[in-house]
Order: C-alpha cells, then structure tokens, then sequence
C-alpha cells in the first residue's frame, strides 16, 4: 500500500472517532431533536478544512502525506454530510419541515463561512511567517 493511502486510512480513522465522540457529546447535551451534534461537526470541519487546505497549500513545511492525511483523511472521515443529509430527509419525513429548513440552510451557510474563516486564518498564519 502506498504511504499517501496508509495516510488517509490513518486520518479517515481518527477523524471518524473524533467525529462519533464530538457528536455524541455535544447531542447529548442538547435539547430537542435538532440534531446540534453533526451541525457542530460540519461547521468544524468545514473550519478545519479551510484552514488546512490553505495553509499547507501555501506551506513547504508539510509534507504530501500529512497534506493528505489531514485534508482528505481526517477531514474526510470527521465529517458527516452524509449524516447531515439523512438527519434533514429524517425532519422532511416527520413533517417537521420548519427545522428540516432551519438545520438545512444553517448548516450549508455556517459551513461555507466557516471555511472561508479557516482560508482566512491561515492566510494571516502564512502572513506573520513570511520573510
């Protein structure tokens, strides 16, 4: 197996823990059925991506496999899109159509936003490093 494929098995891992232990947490100190734990999830994961795809894009200190392993790995596996999309069919489905649109459209926006807050954050990052 290649070193770029046990890095994203290695990342897609932990990344899939840190999403069930994240998620499970804060859902269980959630009230309601609105399904807080994924949206947490996404948002952060959506944060995290944009950090990492910007800074170690633009960074010769990472390598290709920790690139890998942190972007499409554990990004890959901490995030639950597929989630997010039975959990909004599942509100549909009750007729719970009010949250089904309010966990749809924050979820989407707050992601998108997070992202762009990661690409900034690290932008900055790379601005107080440059020579």
């Amino acid at each position: 197996m290649s070193r770029l494929l046990l890095a994203v098995a290695l990342g897609s891992g932990v990344g899939g823990v840190a999403r069930v232990v994240l998620g499970n947490a804060v859902q269980a100190r959630a009230a309601g059925a609105f399904p807080l734990g994924t949206f947490v999830v996404n948002v952060t994961g959506s944060l995290a991506l944009g950090f990492l795809m910007r800074y170690t894009m633009a960074s010769p200190t990472m390598s290709t496999e920790m690139r890998v392993m942190l972007t499409t790995g554990f990004c890959g596996g901490y995030t639950t899109f597929s989630t997010f999309s039975y959990e909004t069919l599942t509100l549909i489905e009750a007729g719970d159509y009010r949250r089904a649109s309010l966990y749809a459209v924050t979820s989407v926006v707050l992601a998108i936003i997070a992202t762009l807050v990661g690409v900034w954050i690290a932008g900055e990052l790379l601005r107080t490093r440059a020579p």
